[in-house]
């Protein structure tokens, strides 16, 4: 077992070559270990090289929304009355600090993702509403 930090992107294509390899390899065993300690250098290396943003609250709501199968109305449990609903998921309206408490406990949406600060869409304007 050779096994050196991961500093650049061949370091990063080799690791990955090697993992192919080892796929597969029994727990416990020296393939099994190498395997284990390369998958770990690879996403260290990746987590640092390629972070991801965490997604802005509306969007964590709508993605949960979406794996757990849930409409509008489902959400109202969560986030009060369907008009507060639809101006959440419109982006017209902010989370309150009760909201996003159920949204967290109801729906297990990390609270990091929840608490971010995100933008509200301006409302249209109409020519009457010019006037």
């Amino acid at each position: 077992m050779n096994i050196r930090p991961i500093r650049t992107e061949q370091d990063h294509q080799s690791a990955l070559d090697r993992v192919d390899e080892l796929w597969g390899a029994e727990i416990g065993s020296v393939e099994g270990d190498e395997l284990d300690v390369l998958v770990t250098l690879i996403v260290a290396f990746e987590t640092k090289q390629y972070p991801m943003a965490q997604p802005d609250p509306v969007e964590a709501i709508k993605f949960m929304m979406e794996q757990q199968g849930l409409t509008p109305d489902d959400m109202v449990r969560y986030l009060g009355k369907s008009r507060q609903v639809a101006d959440i998921l419109n982006r017209k309206r902010k989370l309150t600090l009760s909201m996003i408490r159920n949204l967290h406990q109801g729906l297990q949406i990390p609270l990091e993702s929840l608490i971010a600060d995100y933008p509200l869409s301006m409302p249209s304007r109409t020519p009457a509403a010019r006037r």
